[in-house]
């Protein structure tokens, strides 16, 4: 029964808080949008070479995107002619790092930690698709069409307008999250309450190196969402799990989903799938032991 107590309150604080996070960071970058015109954003990520990448990388880290909104973009900024490896720089970046997920773990796991993360994957994504580039991967990508086109939005004049269109927007896309995010939470939730702390320590600690590529093997094949993997990842960590190792875990489990892999093959040729999962469990390994290095 205690342990029952335990789990419902970790569920009922860390839902809450997530939820309030995710509303109130989605509304604000949507009211960002709301000022910068598709054209701009094009002519941004139009440039060559490293600033490209920076741009590609940038743009995924403000975007809120699921995976099924990434790889639309993604076709359309190749058939806008943005540079091969500033998009792949964007589709690394994009399910990774974005002002939700860069929130949930500084309010649940720290500044250090959220600092980290976020530097060690958007350098990734950066060096990631400029090697893509390097190596000539860009004849990997197949010639697709897109159905119907992007409709240009009603311009609201005032602000309120745009705010609420943006609150709109965010619920929406919380609504599209909100079943990943009470399966992550109720995970986590067990966890904290019932999974022993001193097994989490044994198989997963900070004494055990290889922890953190044996989390990041698992997280690839999981295909989860971040919202999902962040409360279970929180929960591990409160159970002795090492930092390296969680962290591990969220990008091997969030940079990788079912419906990203799928979309990615109709647009990818099967190499550069591959070579892109392997560049994300590489992300994951890496961010990992940069918790030793710091």
């Amino acid at each position: 029964m205690n342990s029952l107590v335990v789990s419902l309150r970790f569920f009922g604080l860390i839902l809450a808080e997530l939820t309030v996070l995710f509303l109130g960071i989605s509304t604000l970058v949507g009211l960002v949008f709301e000022y910068v015109s598709n054209e701009k954003l094009g002519r941004w990520l139009s440039r060559r070479g490293l600033m490209g990448n920076f741009l590609g990388a940038a743009l995924g880290a403000v975007t809120p995107f699921c995976s099924c909104s990434t790889i639309p973009v993604t076709v359309g900024l190749l058939r806008a002619g943005v540079p091969f490896g500033g998009v792949m720089s964007f589709v690394l970046a994009s399910p990774l790092l974005n002002p939700v997920i860069l929130t949930m773990l500084l309010a649940l796991v720290g500044w250090k930690a959220c600092a980290i993360y976020g530097v060690t994957t958007f350098v990734a994504a950066m060096a990631s698709g400029a090697v893509l580039q390097m190596l000539g991967l860009s004849k990997d990508v197949k010639h697709v069409r897109i159905s119907g086109g992007a409709q240009e939005r009603e311009k609201l004049p005032t602000f309120g307008g745009k705010l609420r269109r943006a609150f709109i927007g965010a619920w929406g896309d919380f609504r599209g999250v909100l079943a990943y995010l009470l399966i992550g939470v109720a995970i986590g939730a067990a966890i904290y309450g019932y999974l022993p702390s001193d097994f989490i320590t044994r198989i997963a600690g900070p004494q055990n190196p290889l922890a953190i590529p044996v989390a990041a093997i698992i997280g690839v094949p999981l295909y989860v969402r971040a919202e999902t993997v962040i409360p279970v990842a929180v929960a591990l960590t409160q159970k002795g799990m090492s930092l390296g190792a969680v962290i591990a875990l969220i990008i091997g489990g969030a940079g990788m989903s079912i419906p990203e892999m799928s979309m990615l093959a109709g647009i990818f040729k099967t190499r550069l799938v591959a070579v892109f999962v392997a560049v994300v469990f590489l992300t994951a390994v890496l961010a990992g032991y940069a918790f030793y290095l710091f």
